[in-house]
């Protein structure tokens, strides 16, 4: 029978103590290598939620991971990223894998300025099917980043421990960061072939009566539709074509709008409820915003 028990995991010393490994000798940031981890059948099933971030670079994914409508390849492994108050299922992350894992409390990065930026790294809100897999370059280039943080988690702790292990947390997050982008380019075909299903999508909502019923579609309805984590969604659409998910669903709303406008004779609070507005006055707003014109007065112009 599963364990379908959620442990909450609030220190990096218990969460390396469920992995069977000693404590860390920073009570704050740790990087276990995966061939140390010992995991007891019994509890396999397990999955937790940790109040820190995990960054792990797994070198072999068990057979195929789902990307978008399909499923890829990943022999090679590559990097995930988790947040903070994240459900990680260890049958999904910790089986069968060798590599790395950095741990790091949110308490160690304080009083940097890491910790005003690091919500911009999309990549945290990524799901696990989401992940950046790497060259052989840019795993030389992050394996020797993690080999550094080994040497500098292993040397006595002095004044200068955590600038020098916030510095090489940067370093990876901006290479990620760079990285990410390459995959973004090299997944163009991919990319495209999902940007062409959420048009689609889009128009349908609009144009068969669901906004009527369920309102305004949401940048999550549309990752949900897609299969993908709604930051990932919007990452991939910046790249390719420099509107985020919530401004490709601005546009269409606005089109579809102007189209009901100038070719029907629909009250302006009837086109709101079309559209899936709740308050006729929420879209007076909203297409005043985007066209600097009224409905009213858009459709005396277009007339």
């Amino acid at each position: 029978m599963k364990n379908s028990k959620v442990i909450h995991l609030t220190s990096i010393s218990r969460a390396l103590r469920e992995l069977g490994l000693p404590r860390p000798n920073h009570p704050l940031i740790a990087l276990v290598d995966y061939k140390d981890i010992d995991i007891k059948a019994e509890d396999a099933e397990k999955s937790f939620v940790f109040d820190f971030y995990k960054i792990s670079f797994k070198k072999n994914f068990a057979g195929k991971i789902r990307y978008g409508q399909g499923y890829y390849d990943f022999e090679e492994g590559g990097l995930s990223f988790t947040a903070p108050n994240q459900i990680i299922s260890r049958t999904q992350d910790e089986a069968d894998y060798s590599g790395y894992t950095l741990l790091f409390h949110p308490d160690f990065i304080r009083n940097y300025p890491l910790a005003n930026h690091i919500n911009s790294y999309g990549f945290f809100s990524y799901s696990v099917s989401e992940a950046l897999y790497l060259s052989n370059k840019e795993k030389k280039i992050i394996f020797s980043l993690f080999d550094a943080m080994i040497v500098e988690l292993d040397t006595n702790i002095d004044t200068f421990s955590q600038d020098v292990m916030i510095s090489h947390i940067e370093l990876l997050l901006n290479y990620s960061n760079r990285f990410y982008n390459r995959q973004f380019i090299t997944r163009k075909a991919l990319n495209h072939d999902m940007l062409s299903q959420m048009e689609a999508f889009l128009s349908s909502i609009l144009n068969d009566g669901s906004a009527l019923l369920k309102g305004i579609p949401t940048v999550q309805h549309l990752a949900d539709h897609l299969m993908v984590s709604p930051r990932y969604l919007t990452d991939m659409l910046k790249s390719l074509t420099g509107q985020t998910a919530q401004q490709h669903i601005h546009s269409h709303l606005i089109e579809k709008a102007k189209t009901i406008l100038s070719s029907t004779d629909l009250s302006i609070s009837e086109v709101a409820y079309k559209l899936g507005f709740e308050h006729p006055q929420s879209f007076n707003k909203f297409f005043k915003q985007k066209t600097n014109n009224s409905p009213v007065e858009f459709r005396r112009l277009f007339n």
